[in-house]
């Protein structure tokens, strides 16, 4: 029998030994006294969809922008695949970007708007047609070469728009909101698709978007930014159940936060005092907080447990524990959302799936109910 091999193969970014595809080294942007971007340094590695993630205005456009040579850096530089990239012009970089607009031509068909950027570099006529044809097949659009872009759906303007990018092979492919000019059903649909095209061509994609889902869906890496600096770069399991600060925890996904105090710290656990919670939360993992400490404790709305009947589990020590009232009920079909007033006046947020019927529900408004999570769900947040 052969022997199995149960070694963890390392990502790039946990190996030490590998090397950076895209380098940014204090990079910052300053327009007078605004900081628009604010000295940071970003490792990305070949075959990555790196995500940057942040609401309007926090800098991650102005940071695609300078990788693409449209603004000047004011301070910091930018390496692709070891070339020094800072301050060459966006013609020379090895480097695509795709619109959220898509820019394309509405006078060109499909096939001259993908052929565009390889006419212009002056390639034979049956080289062009041979890159556009496949190019067409590998985005499932080698049908419609003929159309004009007013007789195409948003779904199918967005892969010529992306043939157009990839079809001079770039070293590196930037994508500004690629996807939020299409319905939410038809979004859903592209992001695989537009995945399973980045994966089979092996190019480094690196995208902004304000959208959580977006990010958390078709990311190999996200990085979270705010006011022009990144606050967490991550795997986005890790940036979902391991955020690292309360701006984090509360701008990726739903989150009820707990402040306390730490009462008691031991090597296999944290407690933590909160009044606002009504109980002392217990934490079965290593958190490097001190004792008394003021801090906040995370839960997710999926990761606690709603009963209408007191938990025997709970005990004389009442800890991960809470007792409220039922104020709001949202039906969103695959869950409901239940808005609970707590005893100390604190709302909590419970997400519970749908399992029963509407008719069937076994909570509704006004309801007194008890929360309860497991002693792994809650994360200390001290930033």
């Amino acid at each position: 029998m052969a022997k199995i091999d149960r070694r963890t193969v390392l990502e790039p970014w946990q190996d030490p030994q590998a090397i950076p595809y895209v380098e940014i080294k204090d990079l910052s942007k300053s327009y007078g006294g605004y900081v628009a971007v604010s000295s940071q340094s970003i490792e990305i590695y070949k075959g990555e969809l790196f995500s940057l993630l942040g609401p309007s205005g926090c800098g991650k456009s102005t940071l695609l922008r300078m990788l693409a040579g449209f603004e000047d850096p004011s301070e910091g530089h930018i390496y692709i695949d070891g070339v020094n990239i800072t301050h060459m012009p966006p013609y020379e970089r090895p480097v695509n970007m795709m619109f959220q607009s898509y820019a394309l031509f509405p006078h060109m068909s499909v096939e001259q708007n993908v052929a565009f950027g390889l006419k212009q570099e002056g390639l034979p006529k049956d080289e062009i047609r041979d890159k556009v044809s496949s190019m067409l097949h590998r985005v499932r659009l080698n049908k419609h070469a003929s159309r004009k872009p007013h007789q195409l759906s948003g779904g199918q303007k967005q892969r010529v728009a992306l043939a157009r990018c990839l079809v001079k092979k770039p070293k590196l492919v930037l994508l500004d909101e690629p996807l939020g000019a299409l319905d939410r059903k038809l979004r859903e649909q592209t992001q695989f698709e537009l995945v399973n095209i980045q994966e089979d061509l092996g190019v480094t994609f690196i995208m902004v978007t304000h959208d959580q889902e977006e990010a958390m869906t078709m990311s190999t890496r996200i990085g979270v930014m705010e006011e022009g600096r990144i606050r967490q770069i991550g795997p986005p399991t890790e940036i979902y159940e391991y955020p690292n600060s309360r701006y984090v925890a509360d701008f990726v996904g739903d989150m009820n936060m707990f402040e306390g105090i730490v009462s008691e710290v031991d090597s296999g656990y944290v407690l933590v005092q909160s009044e606002e919670s009504g109980c002392d939360i217990y934490i079965s993992h290593v958190s490097d907080v001190p004792l008394g400490a003021s801090v906040a404790v995370a839960i997710r709305p999926e990761k606690i447990l709603l009963e209408t009947q007191e938990p025997k589990k709970v005990g004389q020590k009442k800890r991960n524990y809470a007792k409220g009232v039922v104020e709001e009920i949202a039906y969103l079909g695959d869950v409901y959302v239940y808005h609970v007033l707590l005893e100390s006046g604190k709302k909590v947020r419970v997400s519970l799936s749908n399992q029963v019927r509407l008719s069937e529900r076994p909570v509704n408004w006004e309801d007194v109910v008890y929360l309860s999570w497991h002693s792994d769900s809650g994360i200390v947040l001290t930033g």
